[in-house]
């Protein structure tokens, strides 16, 4: 199994969140994309992408229609998109991606959980040059890596790898280039519907933890997902 479904695996490994937490989730990311540009997925990219996300997981539809009718009103419910670095255990790293409408708050919360488990909150810059941000496309299909690899050059999409297990593709790509992937593949294999389609952060080394490191890292990594502002964790653990 290479890169890209280890990719794929860790982000599928994370605590199952409460469907209570994922609709606000959804909620706050569709009105934020949908106030910053066009309330139309036919119109915004980044709206259609993360409308088409919150369906795979299973997203009502009427959760997803009242967050872009928010956003059409004179609403001014504004959210921050901030970014968190950190230390865990044994070499270990993560990047803390928040949704917030109350910055004190959600430093307050992401610290809390750094301090309780005896980590270390780091300052900008200090994990994330060690990932690389890219586009990550999964799919069910009936082809070869050869065949999507010269249907994404042809189309001039920056790919980084190419993985095929059990009709599973997964691909990943340049994170300007995820739209233009997704369209392609789209188009040429009638593909109706994406396992994975998001833009995410891939560590260059990982490091291996032994039982009681492994341990104060799930601590972690469970204290983080349990704070409502936050959206997504990444991190170098094997």
């Amino acid at each position: 199994m290479g890169r890209a479904f280890e990719v794929r695996k860790a982000s599928m490994a994370k605590t199952s969140i409460a469907k209570s937490k994922v609709y606000s989730k959804f909620g706050r990311e569709i009105y934020m994309a949908a106030k910053n540009g066009e309330p139309s997925v036919e119109m915004n990219v980044e709206l259609a992408r993360i409308v088409e996300k919150a369906k795979s997981s299973q997203v009502p539809a009427d959760i997803i229609n009242r967050a872009i009718e928010k956003a059409k009103g004179l609403d001014d419910e504004h959210y921050d998109s901030l970014r968190y670095e950190g230390f865990g255990p044994n070499g270990s790293t993560l990047i803390v991606d928040t949704l917030t409408n109350n910055v004190n708050r959600t430093i307050s919360e992401v610290r809390n959980c750094f301090t309780k488990t005896n980590n270390k909150l780091g300052v900008s810059g200090s994990v994330t040059f060690n990932y690389n941000q890219v586009g990550l496309l999964g799919f069910k299909a009936e082809t070869t890596e050869d065949d999507i690899l010269e249907l994404l050059l042809m189309e001039d999409v920056d790919v980084v790898e190419v993985e095929i297990e059990n009709d599973e593709v997964m691909i990943i790509v340049a994170y300007t280039d995820l739209h233009k992937a997704e369209l392609a593949v789209k188009e040429a294999l009638a593909v109706e519907s994406f396992s994975v389609n998001e833009i995410s952060m891939i560590p260059t080394d990982t490091v291996s933890l032994n039982a009681d490191d492994q341990a104060n890292f799930d601590k972690l990594m469970n204290m983080l997902e349990e704070c409502d502002d936050v959206n997504n964790i990444y991190h170098n653990v094997e």
